[in-house]
Formats: C-alpha cells, sequence, structure tokens
C-alpha cells in the first residue's frame, strides 16, 4: 500500500526525557520515535500497561517520519515533586515532604507525523485512520508528559511514490536518519542552517528495553536538509499541488 496518513500535532509545552538524566531532567530536543509510537497508541486506544501494544509498532511494519514546524524553543520549569512513598492516610493534603526539580521543556512545538504501513489491512493505520478523521482520541495525547496535552488536526491521506536515490543532492522535508545518508559528503551544510545531530532510541521491545538506536539530524528551525541518500525516499503530493520529500525513522 502507497498511502501514507499526515497529520499535525501541537503543545504548549513537551518533554522527552533523556533516560541517562537523573536530578536535573532534560529532554530531547525533537520527539524519539518510541514518544511517537505512544502517542499514535493513544490515539487509537492502545493500553501502555499491556507492553504487548509495542509489537504493533515494529520497524519492519509500521514506517513513521516527523517534520518540525515549529523553531525549536527551550525552557527550564522548577517542578516541586511530592513524596508519596512514606505517604500517611489517603488525602494528598497529609503529603508535606517535596522536592523542587527543575525541567527542561520544549516551547511552542508544533509536528507534521506521517505514518504508512505496507500492509494495507493493519490494524493501527484503519484505526488511526478512523480516529483521525473523526478527531477521535481513545486516551488524551500528549507531549511527552502527560501534563503536556496535545492538539492534532488531521492533514489527510495521501499517495507516496517510492523514488531511487540519486548521485545528486535531495532535499529533505523530514528529520534525518544518518545512517540513510551517505558517510562523505552526505550532508550539504549551508551557512544559514542550523544543524543538530542526536543519538536517540528508535525502537522498544515488550519489556521496554530499546533495541535500536539511530542517529538523527535536523534544522533548529525544520529547514529542509540537502543529503545525498543510500535508501530510496518517498515524496508527497499533496491536493493543491505541493510536494514533500520524507526519510522514514528505522
Amino acid at each position: 500500500m502507497n498511502k501514507v496518513l499526515v497529520f499535525d500535532v501541537w503543545g504548549d509545552y513537551a518533554h522527552f526525557r533523556r533516560f541517562y538524566t537523573t536530578t536535573s531532567p532534560l529532554s530531547f530536543p525533537i520527539p524519539p520515535r518510541t514518544a511517537l509510537c505512544g502517542l499514535i497508541g493513544a490515539i487509537i486506544g492502545l493500553e501502555k500497561e499491556d507492553n504487548d501494544y509495542l509489537n504493533y509498532f515494529s520497524t519492519e511494519i509500521t514506517h513513521i517520519a516527523l517534520k518540525l514546524l515549529n523553531p525549536i524553543k527551550k525552557t527550564v520549569i522548577a517542578e516541586n515533586l511530592i513524596h508519596t512513598k512514606n505517604a500517611k492516610g489517603p488525602g494528598m493534603n497529609l503529603i508535606t515532604e517535596r522536592t523542587q526539580i527543575r525541567f527542561e521543556f520544549l516551547k511552542d512545538q508544533k509536528y507534521r507525523i506521517y505514518f504508512h504501513c505496507p500492509d494495507e489491512n493493519n490494524m493501527v493505520y484503519r484505526k488511526l485512520k478512523q480516529n483521525l478523521t473523526q478527531h477521535k482520541m481513545v486516551y488524551t495525547p500528549c507531549l511527552g508528559l502527560s501534563e503536556n496535552i496535545a492538539n492534532y488536526n488531521f492533514v489527510g491521506e495521501f499517495e507516496i511514490d517510492i523514488l531511487p536515490c540519486k548521485d545528486d543532492y535531495i532535499s529533505i522535508d523530514t528529520v534525518l536518519p544518518l545512517q540513510k545518508t551517505l558517510e562523505k559528503e552526505g550532508i550539504m551544510f549551508e551557512s544559514e542552517g542550523e544543524y543538530f545531530s542526536i543519538r536517540m532510541p528508535i525502537e522498544l521491545n515488550t519489556e521496554r528495553i530499546v533495541t535500536k538506536y539511530g542517529d538523527i539530524i535536523f534544522d533548529r528551525k525544520g529547514r529542509p536538509i540537502k543529503a545525498k541518500l543510500i535508501e530510496a525516499y518517498r515524496t508527497i503530493k499533496y491536493d493543491d499541488g505541493r510536494r514533500e520529500n520524507i526519510v522514514f525513522i528505522e
């Protein structure tokens, strides 16, 4: 099936915790693929407590791409965390111990998400299309933390063309996995670009252990990146004639 679901997601704040931080939680600058799977799972109603839902999002059966629609902005907010382990009684007002922690948040973020399944009978694809079309959600979508509530808008379902790579540079509109570019001269770094690269989790198993990592490159303001690719890329043609070149995070 050569179709892709396209929808935009946004929120006032986002936090995608870097799992290797402790006392001062830092956020990944963009949502990892694992967080996007959780967001889609919330929209269609997959239980987070049932880790088997992660099987639905294997990189072999579902493909996800991400585009930045707003520049990346960060802020730090101090939060008071309460000690519930030794709380006495059922009332929250009886909890007196608190610890103030400084959290790093992303501010005013907006993303475009592309979801593709080669299998036209894939359950996740069918449910996601149905809920996006009707603007329904089973669980409240959020950007990382439960308090970072998000909203979304369905852009549409579009045909995608799989195009072979050539030796010249291709303008890619989404964040780009570095392993899909040539090792030498794979990226054309332009003077106005603000490029960042970060290693992120790509896939979890049912025990929530990261089984795949990847290096992702992106422009802080969401501008396209020109690259020489070693794998085919996809191009989307919108109803108004615009096109976007995307590369899936796999």
